[in-house]
């Protein structure tokens, strides 16, 4: 259960993905908004708590949310350029995305936490946490978490993020 609603309760699960806007916003002098908003309540620490982890499997396996959040993914991502992270982004919400390995995503999650102050900087914890959510992800019946067949893959892993940009960018232009 969570705040009294049980995770595969889906017609009330799908209702609530349906009802709030998620919203993204900036911290003053930041141009990278990392701000997150369900309707007005800024939930930006809360999604990142293990509490939250652990729900987003089930919750995200329920068709009615799924369908909901991809309205609110598409209506984020097509009203700008966006570098977007997400396990299903690659095949379900924008079929042109690129992927990093799992130990590199374990780096980043973790980078991110000590940047944060959220969430557990425990590398090896963060990692199998990563790859339950995946393997849970993969085998779900409703948008199974695989790569598109048309996937460009880029290899960050030792490569600084101004490097990585550089490449997709390329692509981008590119592929106009």
């Amino acid at each position: 259960l969570q705040d009294g609603v049980a995770l595969d309760d889906e017609p009330v699960l799908g209702a609530i993905a349906r009802t709030y806007d998620i919203a993204f916003g900036h911290v003053e002098g930041d141009p990278v908004p990392r701000r997150v908003f369900i309707g007005d309540d800024e939930v930006t620490a809360a999604i990142r708590t293990a509490e939250i982890d652990r729900a987003v499997s089930p919750v995200s396996a329920a068709p009615a949310v799924r369908e909901a959040l991809l309205d609110q993914q598409r209506r984020i991502g097509n009203a700008g350029d966006y570098v977007v992270e997400g396990r299903d982004i690659g095949t379900v919400v924008f079929p042109d995305a690129a992927t990093a390995s799992d130990e590199e995503r374990a780096h980043r999650r973790v980078r991110q936490n000590v940047d944060r102050g959220i969430g557990s900087i425990d590398y090896d914890e963060v990692l199998a946490d990563l790859r339950r959510r995946d393997a849970a992800d993969s085998s779900r019946a409703t948008a199974p978490l695989r790569p598109a067949d048309d996937a460009v893959h880029i290899d960050s892993t030792s490569h600084y993020i101004e490097e990585v940009i550089d490449q997709i960018c390329s692509l981008a232009r590119e592929a106009r």
